[in-house]
């Protein structure tokens, strides 16, 4: 049974996994940091709460889904992170912003029915995921492409001449 101490201590978790990725990306000088990740974490929770509250203590509620709430997180943090994404003529950035918005926004609702232990090895991941970049540097395809339009207009200009 969901009670207010519970809720509680669930929204301060979430609190305190949203900041931890978000130390991450601040570190990292990446545009979303502390902040944005613990609202997410912090409002997916409560929404998550909210929606077994609404179950809990409406009992003669015909139709009662806990789900649903949650499932309309997930909605809106995808289309938030629809927004994030840009391409530019030869690469795409914001996808791991993203991405790591998405999964804040999942954990915080992991968070919100009660699996902190799992919450906690997620967050733990997804930190580790992206503190790693380095040896995961996919993105050089930009790099590649800047110097193949390099050589391209090297070599129109010389025939030119």
């Amino acid at each position: 049974m969901l009670t207010e101490d519970i809720a509680i201590t669930r929204i301060l978790v979430s609190a305190l996994l949203g900041c931890l990725i978000g130390v991450e990306r601040y570190i990292h000088k990446h545009p979303a940091g502390v902040r944005t990740f613990m609202l997410i974490c912090m409002a997916s929770t409560l929404a998550t709460l909210a929606s077994i509250w609404i179950c809990q203590t409406n009992l003669n509620l015909i139709n009662g889904d806990p789900g649903r709430i949650a499932a309309q997180v997930v909605t809106g943090i995808g289309f938030i992170g629809a927004g994030l994404i840009i391409k530019n003529k030869y690469d795409v950035s914001g996808l791991t912003t993203a991405a790591s918005i998405f999964a804040t926004s999942i954990i915080g609702i992991a968070v919100g029915v009660g699996l902190i232990k799992v919450s906690i090895l997620v967050t733990a991941i997804v930190i580790l995921v992206l503190a790693s970049s380095f040896l995961f540097h996919e993105n050089n395809s930009r790099q590649i492409a800047l110097e193949q339009e390099e050589k391209d207009n090297k070599a129109q200009h010389e025939n030119k001449q």
